[in-house]
């Protein structure tokens, strides 16, 4: 007998599909959820394919610098949910949060939401070789241009309180990245405490928290951030997994020049891989262009050689362009600059990535699908990483750089 749970997912199946974009074929297999498969089998892990994803790199380097935090607020965390992704009113935010939820393995969890997940963070964790961590993200909450916050605006909240009590339960497994509105007037307050207390970087998602960074409300907290050498990560290009302020515009990668030109160190979230900005270099009326243009410019640009980075976590799903894939596979100029992040619970959305549309795009070969498509049943955060390591484009990889994140994050791995 289905139960309740699993029939209000194949209700939200089909328009998971138009949520994400979606083209080409749909899957590689035939299953749209998650299974939450805990233990790796000898197969899988002594795969030819699993040992080649390891050579080359330590893994006590290799922090996932993207990974999100997800709960319901079922515990003393502290998290908190819109009322749109709770009701079905709001189908295409209500839709999403099943599918987190359910990449996460917690949709049978009820009553139990925010301890599932960690648990199940510390089941992928613990099945990777000693020394790999990730790096958990805080959400601040949106405020208004007067530093007030507003709930309403508010798709989400993980406090960076309950982010770094994950971490510190788990230091071998888990490092932690705060999440600080730059217009809060006890900002720079709040930004040193985290650095205090072990936070490794700042994430801001600006089109749903209500962030224009190029603002001059920002400039104390780029200063701050500069004087405490911590790293913005922060969202560029479209954004479709949450819904908040509502301005897309922020997201514009130009709008960094001004943390750029402070000395901030950035690291543009899925390298702009989608959407349309206006390229405000030609001014406030310039025609549209596409988001990854406009992050292959700024990574052209002398000034910010040593400040701008991007990190690769999304890249491969199936809402991106293959054309954009293959230049960050081919622009091997840049692999000093990209960071490896999975954009976890995301790849374990199963219809958000496909491992046989990557194989007749032809950057993985036709051979891996099976190997990846199993994988992914078991830990997504490691089907991430090896699918990463064995795309290729005109016999151009990835290099192993752009996997040993540590020393970008830790003062104390640097050479």
């Amino acid at each position: 007998m289905v139960s309740h749970s699993r029939r209000r997912f194949l209700a939200a199946g089909l328009g998971a599909l138009f949520i994400s974009g979606c083209k080409g074929p749909v899957i590689s297999e035939p299953r749209l959820f998650n299974p939450c498969i805990t233990t790796l089998p000898d197969s899988l892990q002594n795969h030819e394919l699993m040992l080649s994803c390891w050579e080359g790199i330590d893994p006590e380097l290799v922090w996932d610098c993207h990974a999100h935090l997800v709960g319901v607020g079922d515990s003393d965390s502290g998290i908190e949910l819109s009322e749109r992704m709770l009701s079905p009113l709001h189908p295409i935010q209500y839709v999403q949060r099943l599918f987190y939820l359910n990449a996460g393995c917690v949709h049978d969890a009820e009553g139990s939401v925010d301890r599932s997940y960690v648990a199940r963070l510390h089941n992928l964790v613990s099945g990777m070789p000693f020394g790999f961590k990730m790096m958990l993200f805080a959400f601040d909450r949106t405020h208004d241009s007067n530093g007030q916050p507003r709930s309403d605006l508010t798709p989400f909240h993980v406090p960076n309180d309950y982010a770094r009590n994950v971490a510190l339960a788990a230091p071998y497994w888990f490092e932690w990245v705060c999440s600080v509105h730059p217009y809060r007037e006890d900002a720079i307050e709040v930004l040193e405490e985290a650095s205090r207390q072990g936070a490794r970087a700042v994430k801001w998602l600006p089109p749903a928290m209500g962030i224009d960074p190029a603002s001059a409300q920002c400039d104390a907290f780029y200063d701050a951030l500069v004087r405490l050498d911590m790293p913005l990560i922060t969202h560029v290009g479209e954004e479709r997994a949450v819904v908040g302020a509502g301005r897309p515009i922020w997201g514009n990668p130009l709008r960094l020049r001004r943390a750029l030109d402070r000395g901030v160190r950035v690291v543009m979230a899925h390298c702009a891989s989608t959407g349309e900005d206006v390229d405000l270099d030609q001014g406030p009326e310039g025609r549209r262009v596409s988001s990854f243009s406009l992050f292959r410019r700024l990574m052209g640009e002398k000034p910010y050689e040593q400040l701008l980075s991007g990190d690769i976590s999304a890249i491969t799903q199936r809402n991106r362009s293959d054309e954009v894939l293959r230049e960050l596979l081919e622009q091997d100029e840049w692999h000093s600059r990209l960071l490896f992040g999975s954009d976890y619970p995301l790849p374990g959305v199963l219809p958000l990535t496909s491992p046989l549309l990557l194989a007749r795009q032809g950057v993985l070969e036709m051979s891996s699908v099976a190997f990846m498509t199993e994988l992914r049943r078991h830990n997504p955060v490691l089907f991430d990483l090896a699918l990463k390591r064995h795309l290729s484009s005109n016999g151009k990889r990835f290099a192993t750089s752009i996997f040993e994140t540590r020393s970008f994050f830790d003062k104390s791995a640097r050479i």
